[in-house]
Formats: structure tokens, sequence, C-alpha cells
């Protein structure tokens, strides 16, 4: 059978953290320069933490980040966050999903992987809450590019390599909810799977034109139906 190399989404599509993310953002931001809620200025969804930060910074203090503050900023966000998620009462597991990642596991010809905007440290903390992360054996993360189709190149890397060869760009799909995650995916030449767990509508998303579109991840067999294509 074909290998094929699946990189999922996390926020809204595999886990929804009750906005641990965000405070944990708020906490680091003020803790670094003195200025609480900072991420009501910001719209994180879609973005990589780096560059979220880096957002934050020219939004809120008017300039461009100086040596070493993106990095110190993602550091205080990351202890904040092992902090914020196993507390986080609006923690929870989106639609579908363990039945998924349960019927995906045993098929020897899937490479599960993330294709995140998250920082690497902050996946893992994330996904610790719901065991999942048992189910990924790589990825790509935000600790590896701000831009998010670097992110998913990386992550095709690292399957790749776990895989022994090369995957053609149509045998990766890229799962996720934002139309950032349909723009990134499109631009490694992937299959695109979009589904509306998240903020932006279906309708919204059926704009960028992905491969296949769901409302949620709920009807495994039609979801395996596509993913296995």
């Amino acid at each position: 059978m074909m290998t094929k190399i699946l990189l999922f989404d996390l926020d809204w599509t595999l886990i929804y953290t009750g906005g641990a993310g965000v405070r944990a953002l708020d906490s680091a931001f003020e803790r670094l320069f003195k200025i609480p809620q900072a991420m009501k200025k910001i719209s994180p969804d879609g973005k990589t933490d780096p560059a979220i930060c880096r957002e934050m910074i020219r939004v809120i203090l008017k300039r461009e980040p100086e040596g070493g503050e993106i990095e110190r900023l993602c550091r205080g966000y990351l202890d904040q966050l092992a902090k914020e998620i196993p507390a986080s009462p609006g923690y929870r597991i989106l639609p579908g999903i363990p039945a998924l990642l349960d019927a995906l596991a045993p098929r020897e010809n899937i490479l599960m992987g993330l294709g995140t905007g998250n920082l690497e440290e902050g996946a893992r903390i994330k996904l610790a809450r719901a065991d999942f992360m048992k189910y990924f054996r790589f990825g790509g993360f935000g600790s590896d590019a701000e831009e998010r189709p670097l992110v998913l190149r990386k992550g095709v890397e690292r399957g790749e390599a776990l895989a022994k060869k090369a995957i053609g760009p149509r045998d990766v799909v890229v799962i996720g909810d934002n139309i950032r995650d349909v723009q990134a995916g499109k631009a490694i030449g992937a299959t695109t799977v979009a589904v509306a767990t998240g903020p932006m509508t279906y309708e919204e998303l059926a704009k960028t034109s992905p491969d296949h579109l769901f409302h949620d991840l709920s009807d495994t067999p039609a979801v395996l139906n596509v993913l296995a294509l």
C-alpha cells in the first residue's frame, strides 16, 4: 500500500485547551514587560507561537523585538502553559478524535505526525492531558519556523526519514481547522482536509477550497475513507 504522511494541526483540530494558551501568553508578557492582557489585541488562530510573540511585541510595544525577547517570551509562555493545561476547566477533546486516532494508529502505511504552530514543548504539554502524544512520532512545529509552510515541510522531512523514502506531495495530508492550515498545505502541494471545529465556520473554510471539508471528525468511516485516499 502507498505510504501516507498525515499532519494534524493541534488547537481546535485535536483539542481545545479552554483558553490556557492565551492565559499563558498573557502571563508571560506581563512578567516580561509589565503590561497585562496583551492578547486582547492579538488573534492567535492559525499562527505559530514565535509569530504570535513577535506580533505581541509589535502591537503592544510598537516596535520590533530586540535581542532574545521572543525566546524569553516563549520560555515564559511554556513555563506558564505547564501550569495552565492541567488546571484548565475548559479543556476538551474534539469530536471523533479518539476513535479516529485509534483507527489510524495500527495502519502500517500511515505515518501520523503533527503540523502545528505550537512550539514542540508546548504541543507536548497540551496533548499530555489527553494522552495523545503516543500517536505522533514526529511533526513540524512552531519551534522549527515562524511560517506555516516551512513548519509543514519540516514535518514531511521527518516523516520521510521515518519511512526511509520520499513521499509524493499528494500523499501528504494536512488536517486543520483554519484557512492558514489549508493555505500552508496547498503551498507544499499536499492534500488538504479542513474541519470546522474551530472559530472558522464551514462556509469560511469552504472559500479556501480544501480538498475535503468536514463539520467535525466524528464520522470515523467517512474520515478514514478520505485520509486513506
